[in-house]
């Protein structure tokens, strides 16, 4: 990654939303996937921030093989994806998309400024950043330089995970970025014949405190997005995206206040 210069973009951003989990394998990159979307589909205007630079999956979400980013002199033109939603994200800009990213902290946040500084955003009315798992640098520097309007956590309803999600929860708040909710992935199966939801973790109360934006089950058609896509107009689906973008927005301009 060459030095940044002085020089930035001029973009207008709106809302910037952090997506983070502290633990990886809870399903983060789909939560910011369908939050991106939900917004998308009620008509604003969005952008992605991969920042999970050594584990970036954001263009295998959109089924982006082989895509990669443009540039215009120093500066990277998103890829817009087939949903309109514009997307930075490392694995666009590697040869391969298996290929490991084998760089030092100071590189790492050296890139996300630049994600930051040297895109050609426009004009966003949502950014949504995907933060990396775990309390390290790279989202220490998210924290500390790019304007979070509030942070989205995502948790599983298991004692193991929402001990450690907890940690991102009470670095959010030592940095004193607004959060505004958690949302519960892979909460429980819904029975295909009676329709209740059977719960199979463990649960733990650490997180009962929190606003819940939106409960996911496990569910094959959001399993299967990086290699079927997702109809949006299936019913569930939209209900589960009117759902965490309605609680989303609400929370948004409560945290104004």
């Amino acid at each position: 990654m060459e030095q940044p210069s002085s020089q930035k973009v001029d973009n207008k951003i709106t809302h910037v939303i952090g997506v983070m989990s502290g633990k990886g394998g809870v399903g983060k990159s789909t939560v910011s996937y369908l939050l991106s979307l939900a917004l998308k589909l009620r008509g604003y205007r969005v952008g992605i921030l991969d920042a999970d630079l050594t584990g970036a999956s954001m263009p295998r979400l959109f089924q982006l093989k082989k895509k990669k980013i443009k540039t215009e002199g120093e500066f990277l033109i998103p890829f817009e994806t087939q949903q309109g939603i514009k997307l930075v994200s490392m694995n666009l800009l590697l040869p391969e998309e298996d290929k490991p990213l084998i760089w030092r902290a100071p590189l790492l946040n050296q890139a996300i400024m630049q994600f930051w500084e040297k895109v050609i955003w426009g004009e966003l009315d949502f950014l949504v950043v995907d933060l990396p798992p775990g309390t390290a640098d790279v989202v220490l520097t998210v924290m500390q330089k790019i304007p979070l309007s509030g942070l989205v956590v995502v948790t599983t309803p298991h004692d193991m995970v929402s001990m450690i999600v907890s940690k991102s929860v009470s670095m959010a708040q030592a940095m004193e970025v607004p959060i505004l909710g958690i949302v519960e992935n892979m909460s429980g199966v819904i029975c295909p014949h009676c329709g209740n939801t059977i719960d199979f973790f463990p649960r733990d109360e650490k997180l009962s405190d929190m606003i819940t934006l939106a409960k996911i089950p496990l569910n094959t058609k959001l399993a299967s997005i990086s290699t079927k896509g997702l109809s949006v107009s299936d019913e569930e689906i939209q209900n589960l995206l009117t759902t965490l973008v309605e609680n989303t927005l609400k929370r948004l301009e409560e945290v104004k206040e």
